[in-house]
């Protein structure tokens, strides 16, 4: 089953901070732990066969919002990314350069986060920095999100 958790109102997001959620349709088998205001997230592995061998518990994880450069901010690419025990999966950076401030585009960013049985890591949505190609880019210090939305779902448990 599917656990939704919605981040609807503007929120203005600072570099490499998470995205706040407030609303949810909460998971009801206990794998997912979430308090609304919060934007971390703790994931259950574990294991119905009772078999602790190399097993994992997979979840799909997808987040889907608009997002812009706020007024006063520079335009140039902004990112979001599904993040895992603080570090940001590269593979689900979600990119989109606005061509003016206060211009908002859709984002979609799905990873499939692998937890070992027994371990409960965290995971969240942030703004990262959206130039992979340049180094010496330096990202606007904040973005605008509404109308987030992030589902979990459990592939294998």
């Amino acid at each position: 089953m599917a656990c939704e958790y919605i981040a609807n109102q503007l929120q203005t997001v600072a570099l490499n901070s998470p995205i706040i959620f407030y609303d949810s349709i909460p998971c009801r088998r206990g794998l997912i732990y979430h308090e609304d205001g919060t934007g971390v997230f703790q994931l259950r592995g574990v294991n119905r066969s009772q078999c602790c061998c190399n097993k994992t518990t997979d979840y799909q994880v997808t987040f889907n919002g608009n997002i812009a450069v706020p007024e006063g901010g520079t335009v140039g690419p902004i990112a979001l990314a599904i993040v895992v025990g603080g570090e940001a999966r590269t593979s689900s950076r979600a990119i989109l350069t606005p061509a003016a401030v206060d211009q908002y585009g859709n984002v979609t960013s799905t990873a499939i986060i692998k937890i070992p049985f027994g371990c409960c890591p965290s995971i969240g949505v942030e703004y990262v920095n959206g130039s992979v190609d340049d180094p010496a880019f330096v990202p606007t210090p904040a973005i605008n999100v509404v109308n987030g939305n992030l589902t979990i779902t459990p592939v294998n448990s």
